[in-house]
């Protein structure tokens, strides 16, 4: 094999040249009545690298992009990947200071933003030092004199021919930063390798048997891997159609699964029983979908959401550094379970000692890839953590699964302190930061509350200073200003002091047990807005 063979052959930018060449001008995916061959996507990707290149972006180099889902985020996508440069896809909901800590923990030197974010970017701009310049989408919705950074317009910066020197780009080469919850401390960016997203594309192609014929549906955001590897590059591999919608929508679900006639949805726990509270129809079962792929979804509603709408579910067990090493396939599934391990994947369930369990005992999942450059290449800059989670040269996931004798796995807990809400891992660490720095706050924890939706509501327990005072709703209001919607808490119990262990330790398992007591205030049922 030629050097120039293997460059084109593992990177994302690689395949979707094949495909251009095999399939040229048709359709590969859709956005509200748009639709983009994969000729389009290899024409505009081109006008992005061209554009970036003559900005003096090069292979390395770190992009931070804040956008919603829009055919420009492929086109950024792929045109990065033509010149080896890294995306730093970041959740459009965070803001402040964990907003600062991802774009400057990752070096990025541009910004790629909707101009809706722009405001947020620029109450930070003074504390990123690296970054050179901003290219935004669309026109500011006002001026911004307090950004002191150069504003360039996205659109001008890819009127060009799409000329660029061609970087030569590796299954090895990293080429995005996906940062994780930080379950212990801040969020973790991790370095992925192209030969991540091939892997990962051909995985999910093969458990869903997708071909030329399928369309998937994803409505989940590209700034996370699931949309991105589990949607985009399946769907490029196998040849189909995909459709990309802007947001989920109970409304507009079916109607557009049955007008591109979609044929897969990928989904998040949270979004089946959001379906179900519909009110049944007669031709619920007449819709083209086959299956839905995903996870979290409740076990009780497992039958209901398949004989309903007359679908195949697949679950599967995944996080962003090691992909979905577990699967149930169209050939092989057990309902209530994550499936068993894809090919060329190596793992075991050990105690906290490091020996491995027997079928039916639980243990921490560990785990390797034969095949080289699948999982992370590092946490960025914190080799700590790194060879923290590579301990014995094997992956140590932080959860606790149970194997039964036949090989299928099933999820009991996550081992590290993570929360889950509305398909989103939220770091406590970060909820806990933003609420001790409130004036009023002397310690605080957060846990999570199990809800009916499947996922965690976000309980915070504090004590205050003393002779400081400070309501829910007022302790709310400062949360708005400076975290994610999705990491405000719910619920919110005010303690005298919380409870810890003789080394001083707040012992968050009392928290979990006494749950939602008398004296919690509600967010929901005070009708806080």
């Amino acid at each position: 094999m030629t050097v120039e063979k293997a460059a084109h052959e593992l990177n994302i930018h690689g395949i979707l040249k094949d495909k251009v060449t095999l399939h040229g001008q048709r359709d590969f995916f859709y956005f509200e009545d748009h639709t983009f061959s994969y000729a389009d996507l290899d024409r505009e990707s081109d006008k992005v690298a061209a554009g970036l290149q003559a900005l003096g972006i090069v292979k390395g180099d770190k992009i931070a992009i804040i956008m919603d889902n829009r055919p420009e985020f492929l086109f950024i996508w792929f045109g990065l990947s033509k010149l080896g440069a890294i995306e730093v896809p970041i959740n459009t909901a965070h803001k402040g200071d964990l907003l600062v800590h991802m774009i400057h923990t990752a070096d990025c030197r541009l910004i790629i933003a909707e101009s809706g974010y722009l405001e947020r970017l620029e109450a930070v701009c003074g504390d990123l030092p690296l970054i050179e310049k901003i290219l935004v989408l669309g026109q500011p919705d006002k001026s911004l004199p307090g950004m002191g950074k150069p504003i360039l317009d996205y659109r001008d910066i890819v009127k060009n021919k799409g000329e660029f020197i061609q970087e030569q780009v590796f299954g090895a080469d990293p080429f995005a930063i996906i940062f994780t919850s930080g379950t212990t401390g801040p969020s973790k960016g991790a370095l992925m390798p192209q030969n991540y997203a091939l892997f990962m594309g051909k995985v999910c192609m093969e458990c869903c048997d997708y071909t030329q014929k399928d369309c998937l549906y994803n409505t989940l955001p590209l700034f996370h891997g699931n949309a991105q590897f589990l949607s985009t590059m399946p769907a490029l591999l196998s040849g189909a159609r995909m459709v990309l919608g802007k947001r989920f929508s109970a409304s507009r679900f079916w109607p557009e699964v049955k007008k591109y006639g979609c044929t897969e949805f990928n989904y998040i726990g949270g979004i089946l029983p959001i379906l179900l509270k519909a009110d049944p129809k007669p031709d619920d079962a007449d819709n083209p979908l086959r299956v839905m792929f995903g996870g979290g979804c409740p076990p009780d509603l497992f039958d209901e959401v398949e004989k309903r709408f007359d679908v195949t579910l697949l679950e599967g067990y995944g996080m962003s550094e090691i992909g979905i090493p577990l699967l149930n396939t169209m050939r092989s599934r057990k309902k209530g379970t994550c499936g068993r391990p894809v090919y060329g994947c190596q793992v075991k369930l050990v105690d906290d000692h490091g020996v491995e369990v027997p079928p039916g005992v639980p243990g921490e999942l560990l785990l390797r890839n034969k095949e080289p450059y699948t999982m992370l290449l590092e946490y960025y800059k914190m080799p700590e953590q790194t060879v923290s989670a590579w301990k014995d040269l094997w992956f140590n996931t932080g959860d606790y699964l149970v194997r039964d004798k036949n090989g299928y796995f099933k999820f009991v807990d996550r081992k590290k302190d993570a929360l889950r809400r509305r398909g989103e891992n939220i770091s406590s660490h970060e909820v806990e930061k933003v609420i001790n720095s409130n004036p009023a706050v002397l310690e605080s924890a957060a846990i999570g509350i199990k809800s009916d939706m499947a996922e965690d509501e976000v309980m915070i327990c504090l004590s205050l200073k003393k002779g400081s005072n400070i309501s829910p709703k007022a302790l709310l209001d400062y949360c708005r200003e400076r975290m994610a919607y999705f990491m405000i808490p719910r619920f919110v119990r005010i303690m005298d002091e919380l409870p810890k262990t003789r080394t001083q330790k707040i012992l968050k398992s009392r928290l979990r047990e006494e749950g939602v007591t008398k004296d919690t205030w509600d967010r929901e049922k005070s009708g806080y807005q």
